[in-house]
């Protein structure tokens, strides 16, 4: 979700873990990894959370501009290995691949989307690529007995997923799936009744996302929102790309940019509202809409697809000009550039900017 808010605002989120001292570059231990064609230092330490210095000095590099694919590096581990003494569940290391999904991940085994995550230190937006290793911990047993749970009925929305519906009631993709006698990669649809293990929440309004409770008048305001989108037309997936590419040069503002912005938030889709009550493609709150709304001198309706672009691209314009980078345009996108200028990136914007970076490329 952007919080896509003015300059001034500054947003409560909780501040980044400190950095490992450089005396203990690998509290968990170290492991192998395999570059890859198109890998880099900077790339790998990111993604293995150590500098790049680490591991030049860890692996005898001199040239740090120059790796080749196939050699394999010793890096630090990103979680400390399963003990052996833990409860019999299942532990391992999972490679994705091309059309894996942290929810599909999830459902294959049987654990649940929000202990995936939690587990590999990602965000519920995480964009994931072929050749990432996830661990997997808790996978359940072959061997264990099926458990007999109390579920309720859950009225599909637009927007919805497997995963996020997994995700908003702790439970598991495969969970549902077997709960509501579908398969766990089945396309689901607005207005579909699944069952979902637990009992039933005293609101039907979602009102927490990503680990955040949000208050019931915002989370009310979202549903009337989701609620509206819900009975209109919106532009198909290639004409609201279409849309972005356009707006994005009207606005001077770099398209591939505007796009992997778009796809992060949304996927392009105009009918996306979190429970924070972020709006359509481009995932604008309604504070942000205001700060739009005066940058191009008229009233803004986020709920019109162009105008929801046109604010998101316009704030991206006015972020740009405000810092020296683009990857702190995408940081002030997502976390606020109060906070960021207050408190530098916190280690979920991280994660945001370098999968936007990421997507930015394949645009």
């Amino acid at each position: 979700m952007v919080i896509a808010a003015p300059p001034a605002t500054v947003h409560p989120v909780a501040l980044p873990a400190s950095h490992v001292a450089a005396s203990n570059p690998a509290p968990h231990g170290w492991t192998s990894y395999r570059v890859r064609p198109g890998d880099t230092l900077i790339g790998i330490s990111a993604r293995f959370r150590t500098t790049v210095e680490t591991l030049a000095a860890r692996n005898h590099i001199h040239n740090r501009h120059r790796i080749i694919a196939g050699t394999v590096l010793s890096v630090p581990r990103t979680t400390a290995p399963a003990s052996k003494a833990s409860s019999g569940a299942a532990s391992r290391v999972y490679v994705v691949r091309s059309g894996d999904t942290l929810g599909g991940i999830a459902a294959h085994f049987d654990v649940s989307l929000a202990a995936l995550l939690k587990t590999n230190h990602l965000s519920a937006r995480a964009f994931i690529q072929p050749g990432q290793r996830i661990l997997v911990r808790g996978a359940a047993s072959k061997a264990a007995a099926p458990r007999n749970r109390a579920t309720t009925a859950y009225k599909v929305r637009a927007g919805d997923t497997l995963g996020s519906i997994a995700l908003r009631h702790r439970t598991s993709v495969a969970a549902i799936a077997r709960a509501s006698k579908i398969s766990s990669r089945a396309v689901i649809f607005p207005g579909q009744v699944l069952r979902v293990p637990g009992k039933a929440k005293s609101s039907s309004v979602p009102d927490t996302f990503n680990g955040v409770t949000y208050p019931r008048a915002v989370a009310e305001a979202a549903a009337h929102n989701r609620a509206i989108l819900a009975r209109r037309s919106v532009p198909s997936r290639s004409e609201t790309k279409a849309m972005i590419v356009r707006i994005a040069r009207q606005q001077g503002v770099d398209t591939r940019l505007a796009l992997a912005i778009a796809y992060q938030e949304s996927g392009w889709n105009q009918r996306a509202v979190s429970p924070a009550n972020a709006i359509g493609v481009m995932q604008v709150i309604p504070q942000g809409g205001q700060w739009a709304s005066g940058l191009v001198g008229r009233r803004l309706d986020l709920l019109k697809t162009t105008d929801n672009i046109t604010a998101g691209v316009v704030m991206l314009r006015s972020l740009g000009r405000s810092t020296n980078s683009m990857e702190k345009t995408v940081a002030a996108y997502y976390q606020g550039l109060g906070a960021l200028q207050k408190h530098g990136m916190y280690s979920d914007t991280k994660l945001y900017v370098r999968n936007v970076m990421a997507l930015r490329k394949t645009m």
